[in-house]
């Protein structure tokens, strides 16, 4: 669902992955990338199902054989989301790849000659699929790192290089990522390019680290950048199952109201006012309700203090009380709950939330 921001969002051009647009009005979809064997279709095949199943709307899929690529064949026909094929070093992958995959993500600079990457490019206009240019920074051509340094300046020259030869041969179904590890110069590198260019952006810190480390620091670059209205497509890049990179990009995008999805738990930190276990009951409706794919925005408050005033925002919310804790439904104080019936009342009410939306 595409909600209301007050974030005027770049002009960019659209292109279609499959059923999904990227770029123009389409709302910022999420990507992940699977960790199987790709030659292994059923595990990899069971892997997308679990990223569909969590949100995910794109995934891309390492083909780094030629056996691996002549896979996708039948792992796309036993998925409903589009399928990106990952390739580097050897075009003549990538010229298998294109026939079953709905975009081709290369770079350029590492697939070798211009006869190659013309080659990669012809491939993309038959079959009708886009392509995304990705830059990284740790993988940048050799006279652009020595001009440079490892710097955004660099990766902004290598993208528009790319995009320029691209386009050269009349294809423009492009999508362009410029990645970095480090927040400032991933912010930078994509700041810079979308001044000089309206093609459509994946945004992304790529090697990021860890699920905690890793979402912090994709949280705060792709964060700043969809703020600023650049990017339209995500995704975030963590060392731990994809699934968790699905969870925190929806993260992302709910908390800057882009894309609504799920429980929305707004809970306090508690404090020594605190007249109601708010930890231990946040987590047990997370966790009761993390099959909901229906948007429910519950508010879990341990006094007064604020309380009553999230409870009122919220569609569900419960306000600690000395005694019994104060239940509201759509900004209204419905009765009073024990602490033992407290759990089972939200659920109840987030329940019927969840039926009149369907």
């Amino acid at each position: 669902m595409l909600i209301p921001t007050d974030t005027i969002r770049r002009k960019s051009r659209k292109v279609k992955v499959g059923n999904i647009s990227i770029g123009g009005n389409s709302e910022i979809s999420i990507q992940s990338m699977t960790t199987t064997d790709t030659t292994n279709v059923q595990d990899t095949v069971n892997q997308i199902h679990s990223l569909e199943e969590a949100g995910c709307d794109i995934v891309r899929i390492s083909a780094p054989t030629m056996e691996s690529a002549q896979a996708l064949k039948s792992i796309k026909e036993n998925v409903s989301i589009p399928i990106v094929a990952d390739i580097h070093f050897d075009y003549r992958i990538a010229l298998e790849a294109a026939k079953y995959s709905d975009k081709i993500r290369i770079n350029p600079g590492n697939i070798g000659s211009e006869d190659k990457v013309r080659q990669v490019v012809n491939q993309c206009k038959e079959f009708g699929i886009p392509m995304r240019i990705g830059v990284n920074l740790g993988s940048l051509q050799r006279d652009l790192e020595q001009k440079y340094g490892y710097t955004a300046q660099a990766m902004v020259e290598s993208a528009l290089r790319h995009v320029s030869f691209v386009e050269s041969m009349d294809f423009h179904e492009i999508v362009v990522s410029l990645k970095a590890s480090e927040v400032p110069i991933m912010v930078d590198a994509y700041r810079s390019f979308s001044q000089k260019s309206d093609l459509p952006l994946h945004l992304g810190v790529t090697e990021a680290g860890r699920k905690f480390e890793g979402s912090i620091k994709s949280a705060i670059g792709i964060g700043i950048l969809l703020n600023e209205g650049i990017g339209d497509t995500i995704r975030v890049s963590l060392s731990d199952e994809p699934v968790e990179e699905v969870k925190a990009g929806w993260q992302i995008l709910k908390s800057l109201k882009f894309r609504k999805r799920g429980i929305e738990i707004t809970s306090c930190p508690t404090c020594a006012r605190t007249d109601i276990d708010v930890i231990k009951l946040a987590e047990e409706i997370e966790k009761r309700t993390s099959h909901i794919k229906e948007s429910v925005h519950v508010a879990i408050m341990g006094c007064a203090v604020n309380g009553p005033g999230e409870s009122r925002r919220a569609e569900v919310g419960i306000v600690g009380g000395p005694d019994k804790h104060l239940l509201y439904v759509d900004g209204k104080i419905k009765k009073w709950a024990t602490a033992q019936e407290a759990a089972d009342e939200i659920i109840k009410e987030i329940e019927t939330k969840v039926n009149e939306k369907k």
